[in-house]
């Protein structure tokens, strides 16, 4: 069965940078990308005298561009090596970033959504775009693979997955995380960054719940001390060499309240690593 990957697109580097890791992580897969251009304008003109819909001038200067962006992109793609196992669908949406995401991935029965963690609009010293940052917090339905800039596929080795070990997970939750990691041969790093080296009742029947939600993957256990699990992640990843960060956006989760604030934007292993968000499905 082909997987149904959409990817969001405002023409930026980081868009173009996410459309080619992608392509290349799952260039042995049979695919069908959706690139999605969400163009609008609430601009005013003297001669309308109300927000742009279709029809207006704005809204058809809005259209063009999207659809000449689109095209462009298509034309990028034809420079690049042709894989059979691809196919490529563009799409332009008169709607807001997440109106039209969620709109897609229901219409189209999407199973992963891709996008570059900064876009042409955010500062420089943002590593986290406000568009990215509220589309893995609000859509709870796909997960999100967030791609940085500087992000290059290899091979996916290693996996990095926090854990508090203090939430009953499902299997259903995961399965995402465990297909890339068969698909990649990928092995699963279970972090858990605690003050406490011993686990307590509960966090031990979590953990064994967790292992066979992973069943079928490659994974190991790994537990070092402290209180900030950011600041743990960020030196587990770093002196390893990890090649993504994959977690559970939970609420009340140990690594929300990092990734909820604008702190998220400022996560330096965030810079070069992918992140890979999945969700609560009972929320």
């Amino acid at each position: 069965m082909k997987k149904k990957i959409l990817i969001p697109t405002d023409f930026s580097k980081n868009a173009w940078n996410a459309i080619t890791y992608v392509a290349d992580l799952f260039k042995d897969q049979e695919c069908d990308f959706y690139l999605l251009n969400a163009h609008g304008s609430t601009a005013y003109s003297t001669s309308e005298m109300m927000v742009s819909e279709p029809g207006t001038l704005s809204y058809d200067t809005a259209k063009i561009k999207s659809e000449e962006g689109l095209s462009k992109l298509m034309d990028m793609l034809d420079f690049r090596e042709k894989n059979h196992k691809h196919s490529y669908t563009t799409l332009s949406q008169f709607n807001d970033p997440l109106s039209a995401i969620n709109s897609v991935v229901e219409k189209r029965d999407i199973e992963l959504v891709v996008m570059g963690t900064k876009g042409a609009s955010d500062y420089e010293n943002r590593l986290f775009g406000s568009n990215t940052v509220r589309v893995m917090e609000e859509l709870r339905t796909c997960p999100i693979l967030g791609i940085p800039q500087d992000a290059r596929v290899v091979h996916l080795k290693e996996i990095v997955f926090p854990t508090s070990f203090k939430t009953h997970y499902k299997r259903r939750e995961l399965i995402h995380l465990v297909a890339l990691a068969q698909i990649q041969d990928a092995h699963i790093c279970v972090l858990h960054v605690s003050e406490h080296q011993e686990l307590d009742k509960e966090q031990k029947e979590d953990r064994k719940l967790l292992e066979e939600c992973l069943e079928g993957a490659s994974f190991s256990w790994h537990q070092i001390g402290g209180s900030d699990a950011a600041a743990g992640v960020q030196r587990f990843v770093e002196s390893r060499n990890s090649d993504m960060v994959a977690f559970i956006n939970r609420k009340h989760s140990f690594f929300t309240n990092i990734f909820s604030k604008p702190m998220v934007k400022e996560l330096g292993m965030f810079s070069k690593v992918p992140l890979l968000v999945m969700h609560d499905l009972r929320n």
